[in-house]
């Protein structure tokens, strides 16, 4: 009798042993870092590409896991209950059933899991060999388990498919992404390049151009000597030849290709073919999204492309720095030339020109405005506010306050972008309450302006 007993409390801890790694291997080979396995598998790891191998076939890894588990759990509990009846008569049920509920919750279940999230990579690599060899030999019964449970769930009306795979997998990178923070600026610049490269398939090269009203482009039917000196004043390299109409570009003048035709030429400037050493225009639809536009830049080593509508307009011009500058942010160099686009006050607004992108005010300021329905600041105003504001309305929507400032005809030019307060205590809160108190008390008293401030809330 005695040496009975001991042999079932031998197998009753070596079970929950057993339980308890399947509750681990579980719990480490769900938590574990796939990046970090996919990094270690490139690096010859047998036992990361173990880890791999399981994580793609996970409805047969769960299944193995749980069938493993509720065979040695419920095999402890008949052989104590068992035990415990011997002993105690019916009662032994409940002993059985308290103790074994006990020791499994706390040896089975929260020990071997604690341990298995804190260490999660070290442990899947650790179980990945012993797990694999048990799942392959449980396989046949997971997988009648799981045709059962398919075939109940069709009765239902309820179907598996992976048709937003892609989609959650850029989710998940876009969530990892935005887990990477900390209080250092390389970080946050990280964290916007980061962004921004998943971005690129998003947008299209009508929300980077440099629009057709700021290009600077030479009519090739002028003399040579005036084409010559307008393309030494410009600050590009590159720029496009009309004839005649700046609708009819007909090349691109590189000023290395113009400057040694005038060297080949010095003393004969006249007769050289400014059309004949522009290279072929390229023109695009606005509707190419960013990476297929860099990928073609790419492919025919091209840096310069002129972006057209569906009726074949120019709309403007798209360079490689453009793409570039989505990803890394504004690149500057000597000849550029500098547009003053937004200004930080004192009181923590931002002064803005309405022909700054919404992008690039998400960057600088970590803001989530929407360019969904426009490319620049004062066309998300005139987007939300239904209307063509007046100088000196304000209007509030995505928890930012727009106060317009400067309007040229129908363009907004300038305005004031001021964001939420931070929390305060309740002594500042009031003493910037009255201060705002104050300030618009001035405001009515002066009446410079309408005085009705139209706000609009976004719903």
């Amino acid at each position: 009798m005695e040496m009975s007993l001991l042999l079932s409390l031998v197998s009753i801890a070596g079970l929950l042993v057993l339980s308890g790694f399947f509750s681990g291997s579980e719990t480490s080979i769900t938590a574990a870092s796939r990046p970090r396995m996919h990094t270690l598998e490139q690096q010859g790891d047998l036992r990361a590409k173990t880890v791999n191998d399981l994580w793609e076939h996970r409805e047969r890894l769960i299944g193995g896991i749980l069938l493993g588990n509720n065979l040695v759990n419920i095999l402890a509990s008949a052989l104590a209950t068992s035990v415990l009846i011997s002993y105690f008569g019916d009662a032994g049920v409940v002993y059985a059933t308290v103790v074994m509920t006990l020791l499994v919750l706390i040896f089975s279940e929260v020990l071997p899991k604690t341990y298995a999230i804190h260490h999660a990579d070290s442990m899947a690599l650790a179980v990945a060999g012993p797990l694999r060899v048990i799942v392959n030999l449980l396989s046949p019964v997971v997988t009648a388990v799981q045709w059962t449970v398919r075939l109940t769930w069709r009765i239902f009306g309820v179907k598996f498919d992976m048709q937003f795979a892609e989609e959650m997998r850029e989710e998940e990178l876009r969530g990892a992404i935005e887990l990477h923070h900390g209080p250092s600026e390389e970080v946050r610049a990280e964290r916007q390049m980061l962004r921004s490269i998943l971005d690129l398939g998003d947008l299209e090269v009508s929300e980077v151009m440099t629009h057709r009203r700021n290009v600077v482009a030479i009519d090739a039917t002028l003399p040579t000597e005036q084409i010559i000196n307008k393309a030494l004043s410009a600050p590009y390299t590159r720029i496009p030849l009309y004839d005649s109409d700046p609708d009819n570009i007909i090349g691109v003048l590189h000023a290395k290709e113009l400057f040694r035709a005038v060297r080949a030429n010095p003393d004969a400037m006249d007769e050289i073919n400014i059309p004949e050493i522009a290279s072929q225009t390229w023109f695009i639809p606005d509707t190419t999204d960013l990476l297929s536009q860099l990928e073609a830049f790419r492919n025919r080593h091209e840096h310069f492309a002129i972006v057209v509508d569906e009726y074949g307009e120019v709309l403007g011009i798209v360079t490689l720095e453009d793409i570039l500058e989505e990803i890394v942010g504004e690149i500057a160099d000597e000849h550029d030339v500098k547009v003053e686009g937004l200004r930080k006050l004192k009181d923590g607004s931002v002064e803005v020109e309405g022909t700054v992108t919404i992008r690039d005010l998400n960057r600088m300021f970590e803001w989530r405005l929407p360019d969904e329905e426009a490319t620049t600041v004062a066309g998300l105003v005139l987007h939300e506010a239904r209307r063509i504001p007046e100088v000196g309305q304000t209007f509030l929507f995505h928890d930012l306050r727009f106060e317009i400032k400067a309007r040229k005809r129908n363009q907004i030019t300038r305005m004031v972008i001021t964001p939420p307060e931070p929390v305060e205590d309740d002594s500042s809160s009031k003493e910037a309450a009255a201060a705002r108190a104050k300030e618009r008390a001035q405001g009515r008293a002066g009446g410079t302006h309408k005085r009705a401030e139209n706000e609009t809330q976004e719903t």
